[in-house]
């Protein structure tokens, strides 16, 4: 195989003419900022959610098969260049928007808006893929030649339906799904799912603990987030990118990567349904 890219957690190798192969690594980002520390298991983690995921939700996609605990084959598609978000929940941008009055239209007048309060029904809220994802609406989208006016439309209906049903499997493993990360691709004349769903692309809470008006407990990989806020790094990055240069990321203490893994691994067993 021949290697093509290294992102932010994938490595993506040439598998043919139309095929690809993504190798899931134990890299972990948050913020825009890549780490040096590596979770251990990670990888994995991520592999088996891809897999888990384009076998059972019966949508198309360009997933082929498993070859190897952190490695699936793909079929290559051209990338849409909108990343669709699906909210259920007032939680991390979108709690943020709204505080700054930066979500109108987004969230329904009267809803509750405390921070992690269900919404009244899921919403789409898309962005841009970039060095920094920034929300755009159906006209800016368009607009902006990222998609047409119908893909637009296809891709909101088919983000909708994939976070009911990652939240139903959700729901049946005692976890409440806040909101999902989902790329899709061109391929043979439509749009099918791509990329993976796991960990780094939806936030996951216990259902026992959920309570709206503070911040929730995840199994996601909002447990860096949390500690990175806690101790002042994530006010320093955007700091640093104020003036002009690229955030130094801290060393990320033993203890939080050991939770972080135990929480992936609990996630992938609770929602599959399989050891790891």
């Amino acid at each position: 195989m021949r290697f093509l890219a290294s992102g932010k957690v994938k490595d993506i190798y040439e598998d043919g003419a139309s095929g690809l192969v993504f190798r899931f690594s134990d890299r972990i980002s948050a913020y825009d900022v890549r780490f040096a520390e590596r979770v251990p298991r990670k990888g994995e983690v991520l592999c088996g959610f891809a897999e888990h995921w384009f076998r059972s939700l019966g949508v198309p996609s360009h997933f082929v098969e498993r070859v190897s605990a952190t490695e699936i084959r793909v079929r290559r598609m051209e990338m849409v260049p909108m990343e669709c978000v699906v909210r259920g929940y007032v939680y991390g941008s979108l709690a943020e928007r709204l505080r700054r009055g930066a979500a109108a239209g987004l969230v329904p007048g009267g809803a509750d808006t405390r921070l992690a309060a269900r919404l009244p029904s899921p919403v789409f809220d898309p962005t841009t893929k970039a060095a920094r994802d920034v929300p755009v609406d159906r006209a800016g989208a368009v607009g902006a030649g990222l998609v047409t006016g119908g893909e637009f439309d296809a891709l909101r209906s088919a983000s909708l339906g994939i976070y009911g049903a990652v939240s139903r499997a959700a729901a049946r493993a005692g976890f409440v799904l806040a909101d999902l990360k989902l790329e899709f691709g061109r391929l043979d004349g439509g749009l099918v799912l791509g990329d993976s769903i796991g960990p780094d692309e939806f936030r996951l809470w216990p259902a026992a603990g959920y309570s709206p008006g503070r911040a929730q407990e995840s199994y996601d990989k909002q447990v860096l987030r949390d500690w990175l806020s806690e101790n002042g790094h994530r006010e320093r990055f955007e700091a640093e990118r104020a003036a002009g240069r690229d955030p130094a990321p801290p060393a990320i203490p033993a203890g939080v990567i050991s939770e972080i893994t135990s929480r992936y691994v609990a996630a992938y067993e609770r929602l599959t349904g399989r050891a790891l």
